[in-house]
């Protein structure tokens, strides 16, 4: 056979696409499993289509999740995450993607990684997932009918087509993921590239700019932003600063980097229009050098956090940093607590987040953060490598 067949499931989580593997199925961390992965999805491809794998041609459709038995007695299993470059042969594992943290639970359901009692055959259960990047314990739940994860539901997601089953993901003590602090430099506000920045990392590392700094309203298209050369530039240069101020080098996928606003109306890409006192804030944010189309779910988590923490550019741009107009909660969420939700106006809509911010030792503390995605296992069987 001149073709190598690894066992793997594409899903869809949230609003991102994946490649799940057993580890069992892959080589040991390393150049020979990080060269499987690439030729999986396509990479490098000089011509950013991915043609010759089963990536999509950007960040958010080229990534890979590894799953294993638990490695601590508080979880169930434990999950990799896996960016994969679309134009260079590099494997990132510097961050964790909520998206795809989605479809670890229902992936592991259905893998009978996590052994169902009688009682949980039908109803909801709780995975616990220990995501090896963050070091970060995330409890998913969701439904489960007749043993397998549910697919079907009235949840709508903005930037997924249709509706779907709901799946709750509580990402637990985010704060400090990448760097070990919730604020790296102990500071909400600082001085980076000529302009005030706010460094925050819960659940991934980011880097927050006024969107009024770099001459920009934050309600800009994806691909106008992708467009403007010159402002990618400046942002990677602003980027590379900051993670190198953060102890985070070298590494393309973190820190982030995301463009803040004030409430504003907007027209999402689906050509719906949202009203001003609809959203918290309005924000766009970068991976990988790309315009997310919908807000990268860990982006969002610590947005909704720097949101909560007093002196963030996040903070002074979010109408109060929480829910407090008093109006129903949208579609999106089901329910939510207003005082901690925010909502966050972004290309393929809005999306709520709710964020528990609380003090220790004199500092901010970030408690947890809840999000709801829906996720779906698209294809099964093997991906052939050369």
């Amino acid at each position: 056979m001149s073709q190598k067949r690894i066992h793997a499931v594409y899903m869809r989580g949230g609003t991102s696409r994946c490649l799940v593997f057993h580890s069992r199925d892959l080589p040991p961390a390393g150049p020979e499993r990080d060269r499987l992965l690439c030729a999986a999805l396509g990479s490098p491809d000089p011509y950013g289509r991915q043609l010759d794998g089963l990536g999509g041609g950007i960040s958010s459709l080229s990534k890979a999740c590894i799953i294993a038995p638990a490695s601590r007695a508080d979880a169930d299993v434990d999950y990799t995450f896996a960016q994969v470059e679309v134009g260079t042969p590099v494997v990132d594992y510097a961050g964790n993607c909520g998206n795809c943290s989605s479809s670890v639970g229902p992936f592991a359901v259905d893998e009978g990684l996590v052994k169902l009692s009688a009682r949980d055959f039908t109803g909801e259960v709780a995975v616990r997932i220990h995501n090896t990047n963050t070091k970060k314990l995330i409890v998913a739940r969701f439904e489960v009918l007749g043993g397998e994860a549910a697919v079907e539901g009235d949840f709508e997601l903005a930037g997924v087509a249709g509706r779907g089953a709901r799946i709750a993901l509580d990402f637990l003590d985010p704060g400090g993921a990448g760097t070990g602090r919730l604020l790296p430099t102990g500071a909400a506000r600082e001085l980076v590239g000529g302009g005030e920045v706010s460094l925050v990392d819960a659940t991934n590392p980011l880097v927050f700019v006024r969107a009024k700094d770099l001459g920009l309203a934050g309600t800009e298209t994806p691909q106008a932003v992708d467009a403007d050369r010159a402002l990618a530039a400046r942002l990677e240069a602003i980027r590379v600063e900051a993670g190198r101020r953060i102890g985070l080098t070298g590494s393309a996928a973190v820190p982030k980097i995301a463009l803040v606003a004030p409430p504003a109306a907007f027209t999402a890409l689906d050509g719906a229009h949202h009203a001003a006192d609809r959203v918290d804030l309005v924000a766009r944010v970068i991976s990988m050098g790309n315009c997310h189309r919908a807000f990268a779910l860990t982006a969002a988590m610590c947005l909704a956090v720097a949101a909560r923490v007093d002196g963030t550019v996040v903070h002074e741009c979010a109408r109060g940093g929480t829910r407090a107009d008093g109006g129903p909660p949208s579609v999106e969420a089901g329910p939510a607590d207003p005082a901690t939700t925010i909502r966050l106006g972004h290309p393929s809509g809005v999306l709520p987040i709710a964020a528990r911010v609380g003090r220790r030792d004199g500092a901010p503390w970030a408690e947890s953060v809840t999000v709801y995605r829906t996720a779906r296992r698209l294809m099964e069987g093997w991906v052939r490598v050369p």
